[in-house]
């Protein structure tokens, strides 16, 4: 794990809440003038804490009004179809997560979809393409919460 000071986790909340704001306000919000707060940027975006940058955007006004959360029992936990099942998912862009996973189930995927129809062919390509043992479908009927920006403390220790 890296270790973030307060000012290059002040950079990190200031990004992961608007990522589009420019070096001045972010630089302010950390302390720092222009020139420090860039490098750093650039060295934690080298460093892999900071992975992308990105717009999100309202799903239901792109036409994926229905999110599922699928929950898969493998066949078999072999590397062969660890390998088949990876590049199955890959090839589904409606696939939004897929998460391995310990407990009940070993892979639980968030799907985004415009309707039921939709889902039922993402079912029918997913099942056809990977033997799958058992697939646990829950609907979400509203999204209560949800945000990219993980909690990191940017209070001075």
């Amino acid at each position: 794990m890296t270790e973030l000071d307060l000012i290059d986790r002040k950079i990190v909340a200031a990004l992961m809440q608007d990522a589009t704001l420019p070096i001045a306000q972010i630089a302010e919000k950390a302390g720092l003038s222009q020139t420090p707060c860039w490098k750093r940027i650039q060295r934690l975006e080298a460093s892999g804490v900071l992975t992308q940058r990105v717009a999100l955007a309202d799903p239901a006004k792109l036409g994926f009004g229905l999110t599922v959360f699928v929950g898969i029992e493998a066949p078999d936990h072999s590397a062969e179809w660890r390998e088949a099942f990876a590049d199955a998912v890959g090839a589904i862009p409606e696939i939004m997560e897929v998460y391995r996973m310990a407990g009940e189930m070993d892979y639980l995927l968030r799907v985004a979809v415009s309707d039921m129809a939709a889902f039922d062919r993402l079912y029918k390509r997913l099942t056809d393409a990977v033997a799958i043992k058992n697939v646990t479908s829950h609907f979400a009927m509203e999204r209560m919460k949800f945000t990219t920006a993980y909690p990191v403390d940017t209070v001075s220790r």
